[in-house]
């Protein structure tokens, strides 16, 4: 199975800013499992903002384009120091690659962009992929790693998707403000009704919010593969995600 999973800021950072070392520890394991399994990885790591906001004591992230660079070029470094320490400790290498929304535009550098990333997948190595924050001026974003992690799926040709997320799943109410609102355990079909149930906003280092995954399901639906959003709180989640159970929200692939 080829997986692509995509963890957001909340899940990997403090909302200090600084890394969640618990969280990390546990994605790492978990996706060194699965690849120890046969299974092929993707990982669209989110954080490398967030991360610099922490490692340069900023009290929140920065509104400027010059700032939110600085911040990314410290917090990359961060990000992949960290995760080829903790893979390389279950003898698995990771390849880094960050790109920009013109990587994706432009015919030739998406050919570019696809062909370096199935060639990673070919050496066994385990690809983490983010936007090119520190170069990037267009709103410094695909969209968002939502979005970018549904673009790597539909390049790979993936099986699944695994949004790893600070909220269990897609609710038809928000639950931070009705203590009612209920679980969508299934997707089969995105609805009207479904996309409405959409908020917006993300957690103040992130970006992205329910209605990015929407958008992502929608993308990586329509070719067959699967989406799952599951809270990042507990990455062995994921073993169930791949074994069909579902603990999140599941969107089906049409097949």
């Amino acid at each position: 199975m080829r997986i692509v999973v995509k963890v957001g800021t909340s899940t990997i950072a403090h909302p200090t800013g600084r890394l969640n070392i618990r969280h990390v520890d546990q994605l790492v394991r978990v996706m060194a499992d699965l690849k120890n399994a046969g299974h092929e990885l993707i990982l669209v790591s989110s954080g490398a903002i967030g991360m610099g906001v922490g490692k340069l004591n900023l009290k929140t992230r920065p509104d400027d384009i010059p700032s939110k660079q600085a911040a990314a070029a410290v917090g990359q470094c961060e990000l992949m120091y960290t995760y080829d320490k903790l893979f390389g400790s279950y003898n698995h290498t990771v390849g880094q690659m960050l790109i920009t929304s013109e990587d994706i535009e432009d015919e030739n550098r998406r050919t570019n962009f696809e062909n370096t990333m199935n060639r990673l997948l070919e050496l066994g190595a385990i690809p983490v992929i983010n936007e090119n924050d520190t170069t990037s001026t267009s709103e410094i974003r695909v969209g968002d790693n939502d979005t970018l992690g549904a673009i790597v799926a539909k390049a790979t040709g993936a099986d699944i998707l695994i949004l790893l997320s600070d909220i269990d799943g897609l609710y038809d109410d928000n639950p931070s403000v009705n203590p009612d609102a209920v679980l969508i355990r299934q997707v089969d079909e995105i609805t009207e009704e479904i996309t409405a149930m959409a908020g917006g906003a993300g957690s103040e280092f992130g970006t992205g919010g329910m209605a990015t995954k929407i958008a992502a399901a929608r993308m990586v639906t329509e070719i067959g593969c699967d989406m799952v959003i599951i809270n990042g709180n507990n990455p062995e989640r994921m073993y169930d995600a791949i074994e069909g159970t579902v603990l999140g929200t599941r969107f089906s692939g049409c097949k």
